[in-house]
């Protein structure tokens, strides 16, 4: 393809714009999903601007798998256990009766929109985001138990939406419908992805655990979801299953398969790949109305308009009473227990996912005519999207302040007690030393006073009658510590300056300087 300057130029503009987006995000408070959607459908009416197509490969196999692989990976294993009833329905329950509400719903007041047409697009719109619902509810303080159900809903949910996805669209292609052919393509996509996510996942981790190469095993690291998702779909089993097993199975071994040195340069490097995925994600999204407008061709705009509407309503609805009438939240007899269900109910934003599975639909059935109704499925899921995602997303700050649910602090509890436990485990070693020839009585006396004083900090957020003078002698110096870690950076920048010591020579010097600085709060 022949790129010339003014195309360039074109996309110069429009990295310089995602990249103000990008700038507004702490100013405007606003959760960035949002706002670059927001900002790609401002970006998509700008006369001259191109207008980029959205391969649905790019983010079902190109972005997707990465994602969902580091989403799993940093997803806590116990605490889906624990909240595995909740999720199952939500993930396997809800979508069911999202496509089956969708599709009459579309069948009675959608013009021209068959049976066949109307499930499609009922399992287009069932899948929660995996990526925008985590990020906004994290963002926003929801309480850790909230998070985990709408974290684990989203990464599952993708299976069983996408399986029956691919049972209607073949039901529009081939002009018929078999309810044990669609029954045994689940259940076979579901335990196939999960075999291979499994293997996979075992395979990974013999091989990082005999690799000592760091630039491998990150490669390694960010290859795996493609190394699950790309095999599972060749096999015709969910791939979405398949690289969040991989994800959860690496996770949990993760503490074997990777060294303080591994971890220390993998964390920022899977941080920043996710951000600017995500980035891109939605970005492309917002970009897709404009062409999605245009090939509707002629028709009622207001009549589309209440289409969407109507479309998006019943998805919220129908989330809405399936979280109020979850058991696990039902039992719970306590004033305001209703308003865990209203939050999970009002997080199912739908994002990438859902836009890519609308544009995948292929444009004519087996018998070479038009896929019906395929500009109008993709038109209402991008309205779905837009509605839940900027509707909901910007709607969840104020409701969380008006239900009064914030952080229930049980991570920063279990924090505490992780870092009790570890500052004991370091004094009982020290103990066991002392009698070592080369441990010296006076480092060993040091080092006690230095977890001592660790033990009484943590200790001290578990006693209701602590004064905080503790917390506020190890913030004291803290303090005194950064203005020391300070005035050595200055230092060796003025080295550097001088031409006294090189570049890399300063680097090293000032990655010590920052991983120093980086453990004073512990």
């Amino acid at each position: 393809m022949d790129v010339g300057t003014h195309e360039q130029l074109l996309l110069l503009l429009l990295l310089a714009a995602v990249a103000g987006l990008l700038a507004l995000v702490p100013k405007l408070r606003v959760p960035y999903p949002i706002l670059l959607v927001l900002g790609g459908l401002a970006l998509g009416f700008v006369p001259g601007l191109p207008h980029p197509q959205l391969p649905p490969e790019l983010v079902l196999v190109g972005v997707l798998p990465p994602l969902l692989y580091s989403a799993t990976f940093f997803t806590s294993l116990r605490d889906l256990r624990a909240k595995v009833g909740p999720i199952s329905i939500l993930s396997v329950g809800l979508v069911f009766v999202t496509v089956v509400a969708v599709a009459a719903v579309a069948h009675a007041v959608v013009a021209g929109l068959g049976w066949a047409p109307a499930f499609v697009l009922g399992a287009v719109v069932a899948p929660t985001d995996p990526l925008a619902a985590t990020e906004i509810a994290r963002r926003l303080g929801a309480p850790r138990r909230v998070v985990t159900v709408i974290e684990g809903e989203s990464l599952i949910n993708d299976a069983s939406a996408l399986a029956v996805y691919r049972v209607a669209v073949m039901a529009v292609l081939s002009g018929s419908f078999s309810l044990l052919h669609a029954g045994l393509a689940f259940f076979g996509g579901v335990v196939g992805g999960i075999a291979v996510g499994l293997v996979v996942g075992w395979i990974v981790a013999q091989v990082r655990i005999r690799l000592d190469y760091i630039p491998g095993e990150i490669a390694i690291s960010l290859l795996t979801g493609y190394f699950a998702y790309i095999p599972a779909s060749a096999l015709h089993v969910s791939g979405v299953l398949a690289a969040v097993t991989a994800g959860v199975y690496a996770g949990w071994r993760s503490p074997e398969l990777s060294t303080p040195a591994m971890r220390l340069q993998v964390l920022p490097v899977w941080e920043t790949l996710t951000f600017l995925a995500n980035s891109l994600l939605f970005v492309l999204v917002g970009l897709q109305l404009r062409p999605i407008w245009s090939a509707l061709g002629t028709g009622s705009a207001a009549s589309l308009i209440g289409d969407a509407a109507l479309v998006a309503t019943t998805v919220i609805v129908v989330r809405l009473a399936t979280t109020f009438s979850l058991t696990f939240l039902r039992r719970e007899r306590e004033s305001g227990a209703w308003k865990l269900p209203a939050l999970i109910g009002w997080a199912g934003m739908r994002g990438a996912v859902s836009l890519a599975a609308a544009l995948a639909l292929p444009l004519r059935t087996d018998a070479g005519a038009a896929f019906p109704g395929r500009s109008l499925i993709v038109f209402l899921a991008f309205a779905v999207i837009l509605v839940t995602l900027v509707v909901q997303g910007m709607t969840l700050p104020p409701l969380i302040r008006v239900l009064r649910l914030e952080d229930d602090g049980i991570e920063a509890r279990e924090e505490a007690k992780a870092r009790l436990k570890a500052a004991d485990a370091a004094l009982a070693r020290i103990d066991e030393l002392s009698d070592e020839a080369w441990v010296r009585e006076d480092t060993a006396e040091r080092m006690r006073g230095m977890y001592r004083f660790r033990r009484n900090r943590f200790a001290a957020r578990f006693d209701s009658e602590d004064d905080g003078s503790i917390e506020s002698r190890s913030a004291d110096y803290q303090r005194l510590r950064r203005e020391l870690l300070e005035a050595e950076r200055r230092a060796i920048v003025e080295l550097r300056r001088a031409g006294i010591i090189n570049d890399e020579v300063m680097h090293k010097v000032e990655r010590d300087l920052d991983l120093e600085d980086s453990r004073l709060d512990v």
